[in-house]
């Protein structure tokens, strides 16, 4: 049903329209008498052999959302009745911030991706803090944190440290966010000294309470493998908790759209499809030159369960999805679980 008519009325949207609209039904829709429960049953399979325990967390199966569809936590008890084993929301910043200029999100179909800009567009930190105060769902919620755009790098520790004090006490692990393409000088961030101090001075800080919470840092995947390596050394020195791989790339060599249609977009990272082959390199990289060193997190062009399954082999422990569910339908969720048991079985 989604792709023969939902996805098509969807897609006469301007993509950012046809997400607000998609999140506002949502919240309506769900919550209806009856229809919460119709949308649950429709959506469950849980099974023992989808449990995974991950950074002494346990996951009732290891297909979560991706930060970036729901940033403001406004969706989680909704996006937990499609059968997610966990939801990543953020990016998260101390101070609400607009974004950039619209439109700075588009789609590219022929490829199946997408192209955004957003520039952590966000409520802030605070107000995301008291939606989550309010949820019901027991799902595991992971907070992604970044700086504000106004925040210059070298007090951009300051603003992750905000982020994880306000959250702290409502969400199950964090991601430092230092891999968006669209904040102005952030991937600097990822060079290994600032990387390195900023991952500490957020352990040290999460170390000092009652409950210390798993700490993730999601890279890019135009990461050289000199890079690369610089990650494992640096995980490995801070003793943070595991990597998400992969943010968006700002490579477009992959694209089959028109280079002058690409062009007129502008600047942006891509997501979808054409991602995915890059993000299962940098995992598999990741995880054999680290002797599975520490948990990964894959996340990049899952469109299918075959898909899900070629980043497990590569190394990841759970898989993340987000572009794949607005080409394919939330049915996706349920897809990859049943193709899971089925390659668990064999």
């Amino acid at each position: 049903m989604y792709k023969s008519l939902l996805k098509p009325l969807f897609f006469l949207k301007k993509p950012e329209d046809a997400h607000h609209f998609t999140v506002d039904l949502t919240r309506l829709t769900f919550n209806l008498p009856m229809i919460g429960s119709i949308v649950e049953s429709t959506f469950h399979l849980e099974d023992k052999k989808l449990e995974r325990e991950v950074f002494g967390l346990k996951f009732k199966n290891p297909v979560g959302l991706a930060a970036g569809f729901d940033k403001d936590a406004k969706v989680i008890d909704e996006m937990a009745m499609l059968g997610f084993g966990f939801i990543e929301i953020g990016t998260l910043t101390p101070k609400p911030q607009e974004g950039n200029p619209q439109p700075r999100l588009f789609r590219l179909p022929q490829d199946e991706s997408l192209i955004n800009r957003m520039g952590f567009n966000n409520g802030g930190v605070y107000e995301a803090v008291e939606r989550l105060k309010k949820r019901k769902s027991t799902v595991l919620v992971g907070g992604n944190i970044g700086k504000n755009k106004v925040t210059p790098n070298e007090n951009a520790v300051d603003d992750y440290l905000i982020c994880l004090e306000a959250l702290h006490d409502h969400v199950d692990y964090f991601v430092v966010n230092v891999s968006s393409p669209n904040t102005p000088n952030l991937r600097d961030l990822q060079e290994k000294e600032p990387l390195k101090a900023l991952l500490q001075a957020v352990k040290n800080v999460n170390d000092l309470k009652p409950n210390p919470k798993p700490i993730l840092l999601k890279i890019a995947p135009d990461l050289t493998d000199g890079q690369l390596d610089d990650i494992i050394e640096i995980v490995q020195e801070t003793k943070i908790n595991g990597v998400i791989a992969t943010n968006t790339t700002t490579d477009r060599s992959q694209l089959n759209t028109s280079k002058g249609e690409v062009e007129a977009i502008g600047a942006g990272g891509v997501s979808g499809k054409v991602l995915g082959k890059r993000s299962t390199e940098v995992i598999r990289y990741l995880s054999e030159k680290s002797n599975k060193a520490f948990p990964i997190i894959g996340v990049g062009g899952i469109f299918s369960a075959e898909d899900a399954i070629e980043k497990l082999e590569a190394g990841a422990s759970l898989i993340q999805v987000y572009t794949g569910m607005i080409y394919e339908g939330p049915g996706l969720i349920k897809k990859i679980k049943k193709g899971l048991l089925a390659h668990f079985s064999q």
